[in-house]
């Protein structure tokens, strides 16, 4: 099987403990995570060679950084070491009717003053046929967002299918430009785009009705009238893949997902999930779920569809940034088994 390249930045990732308040407690649990190494992670552990190209600190923490990856699998030869930080994010759980929070510490990280030319883009997608990455890079800083543009721009040169996920971040965007600037030009190189609804409408301009303002529920029609509008802005798009996350709670969500394409527009199952343990990352397993189907069976959306929303599901399981579900367990809730029988 051919190699996925992953492209962005990991961060150390601070959370409180259980649903405390950021620093309720005088301690926080240490863990690393970002959006395009948690896919790199992902497909590791579900087989697909996986190759994470990031810059990290010459430290420490850029050497434990390393070190995590390796042992999920993933090949971290192309990360560049240099000068710099690395960046952090601090994480407080929400809790019923109370949010869950991000509060971001990643200026001036290493990752962010990458340079185009840091890379060897040919060499790097030698044996490889997917990249993926998301538009939290380009919006960390101009040279980010250079970057990230040359490394799909190159990408496609070589032949590779791009995903890339929309994932906007309003706190990230502070170095001039906005999404509606950066982002179209990423998405003009891309073959599979996945967001959620906010992330279309605040990256590309977009807006659909996609929800009912009486009783809340998810209007299916305003998500493929949403889909097809993207479809047609950008003909180079193959799929879009759009995640449905209905929130009664910050402990208690409806999960599904939408793919469409010219030629058909699928809805998965809808999952409901309770007493959710981390919602972090949830989407990056979603897409890493997608990419895995598209590689393992090609020319089948809707068993992509399934597989990707199913991958998510379990994500919201397990603490931390990273999906550590297995395909078999991915299989299983396909399959349908949803009780959390201990299995023996």
């Amino acid at each position: 099987m051919s190699t996925v390249v992953s492209f962005g930045e990991i961060m150390l990732r601070l959370k409180s403990p259980g649903s405390t308040r950021l620093l309720q407690e005088p301690r926080l649990e240490a863990t690393f995570g970002g959006g395009e190494a948690n896919v790199a992670v992902s497909l590791a552990i579900l087989g697909v060679p996986a190759d994470f190209v990031s810059v990290l600190p010459v430290n420490p923490l850029g050497d434990a950084v390393v070190a995590e990856l390796r042992r999920h699998g993933v090949n971290t030869g192309h990360i560049r070491r240099d000068k710099g930080r690395l960046g952090i994010y601090f994480l407080e759980s929400g809790a019923a009717q109370r949010p869950s929070t991000v509060l971001y510490d990643r200026e001036n990280s290493a990752f962010s003053q990458v340079e185009p030319e840091d890379f060897d883009w040919q060499t790097i997608f030698t044996g490889a046929s997917w990249f993926h990455t998301s538009g939290i890079t380009p919006a960390l800083s101009p040279n980010a967002a250079k970057t990230a543009l040359h490394a799909v721009k190159q990408a496609k040169k070589a032949g590779l299918t791009v995903s890339l996920d929309l994932n906007f971040r309003k706190n990230l965007w502070n170095y001039g430009k906005s999404a509606p600037e950066v982002m179209p030009a990423l998405v003009e190189y891309t073959d599979i785009l996945v967001a959620n609804e906010e992330d279309i409408q605040k990256s590309l301009g977009f807006s659909a009705k996609v929800c009912d303002g009486d009783s809340g529920t998810v209007v299916h029609e305003g998500y493929r009238d949403l889909a097809g509008a993207v479809l047609e802005k950008f003909p180079n798009l193959a799929y879009v893949a759009i995640t449905l996350r209905e929130a009664q709670s910050a402990n208690s969500n409806d999960w599904s997902a939408v793919l469409a394409s010219r030629d058909c527009f699928l809805v998965s199952k809808k999952y409901s999930i309770t007493d959710i343990v981390d919602r972090v990352g949830a989407g990056d397993a979603f897409s890493a779920g997608l990419i895995h189907a598209m590689i393992s069976k090609p020319g089948d959306p809707a068993h992509a569809l399934e597989f990707a929303a199913a991958a998510s599901c379990l994500k919201h399981s397990i603490p931390g940034d990273f999906n550590l579900s297995r395909c078999s367990e991915i299989e299983a809730l396909l399959a349908g088994t949803t009780s959390g029988r201990i299995q023996r």
